[in-house]
């Protein structure tokens, strides 16, 4: 299992940015998936997830409204569309998957974290 997001850089708060993420080994429709931050000093959290069956996908109080988490079925990418960008934002984002557990919650993955994590892509909010 194989992960890459990519798709950071700059942008002034208010700002919109889209992030990408690519497979290998595996097709997001089989697995639990998600996408996460952390930011300097601060521990990983959990920003958008969604569970194996995609019957629940969970945001982050914070970026409710403001991040669509979605996927590309033909060319097997997986999405974290951002707008409203805000200074407390920015962090590497990395996404995620969870091939070891059959568990059908976002929150779940959200909190308790995913299996595998790609390399990360960095977010930088500022003016």
């Amino acid at each position: 299992v194989q992960l890459q997001a990519f798709g950071g850089g700059l942008v002034q708060p208010g700002g919109s940015l889209t992030l990408s993420c690519a497979a290998c080994g595996f097709t997001f429709d089989d697995y639990a998936i998600g996408w996460f931050r952390q930011a300097p000093g601060k521990e990983r959290e959990g920003v958008s997830c969604i569970g194996k069956t995609r019957s629940s996908i969970y945001y982050e109080d914070s970026v409710e409204g403001r991040f669509t988490n979605s996927r590309d079925k033909d060319n097997n990418l997986l999405y974290l569309q951002m707008i409203d960008l805000k200074v407390e934002d920015p962090a590497v984002y990395y996404c995620a998957t969870a091939p070891l557990r059959d568990i059908d919650s976002g929150s779940y993955f959200c909190y308790y974290g995913m299996d595998f994590y790609g390399k990360g892509t960095l977010v930088t909010v500022s003016s």
